[in-house]
């Protein structure tokens, strides 16, 4: 929510799918998400690269002796993998690393983060991946997609949504170092026409 109040456009793109999809029937149905919400899906991939759950993934051991970047790692050794730092890559992500840019998903594009692309990894990968995947996506997708189609936002006393603080607190799992204080507006629609005011 916060990256999309930042970015007015994906704001306004991902609003419009949602209530083009939903509004007719006044609520979000569950089971149409993933086949009717694909830009939401985007903006869901894209803040789970800049911010994963869990900054750094479970610890692992290195069961075989290896080279890794030119350095050796012995057999048993523990290692820490920076989920972090992987979505930030300028080399896996070469067009504006730092940017809040759904789109780089689209027609396929970018990485999957279901543990097969090792560059995108907020859920981890292999054995140790997250088993909490799905209910995960769900309780981000649902309540985000009922938020857009009831309500329209807008963060008070911001004059400009690019200077939104997106500054994360130091811990096991990643937030945001401030409060996230938005104004909601109820949609309501008009009894006659069933247009929204």
């Amino acid at each position: 929510m916060a990256e999309m109040i930042k970015n007015p456009t994906v704001m306004k793109r991902a609003t419009a799918e949602v209530r083009r999809a939903f509004e007719a029937g006044g609520k979000v149905v569950e089971d149409r998400l993933g086949a009717d919400l694909p830009y939401l899906q985007l903006v869901v991939r894209e803040t789970l690269r800049l911010h994963p759950p869990l900054p750094l993934l479970l610890p692992r051991q290195c069961r075989q002796p290896c080279k890794v970047l030119g350095f050796d790692v012995p057999e048993g050794t523990q290692v820490i993998v920076n989920g972090w730092a992987l979505g930030r890559d300028e080399q896996s992500w070469p067009d504006a690393t730092e940017e809040f840019r759904p789109e780089r998903f689209e027609a396929g594009d970018g990485a999957d983060f279901r543990g097969t692309d090792f560059e995108f990894l907020p859920f981890g990968a292999g054995r140790r991946m997250c088993p909490g995947m799905a209910f995960g996506l769900a309780n981000v997708e649902l309540p985000l997609a009922s938020l857009l189609l009831h309500f329209d936002w807008e963060a008070p006393g911001i004059s400009d949504p690019a200077e939104f603080d997106m500054t994360e607190g130091f811990g096991v799992t990643a937030r945001r170092k401030a409060t996230l204080l938005l104004r909601p507006s109820l949609r309501v629609p008009t009894p006659r026409t069933g247009l929204v005011v």
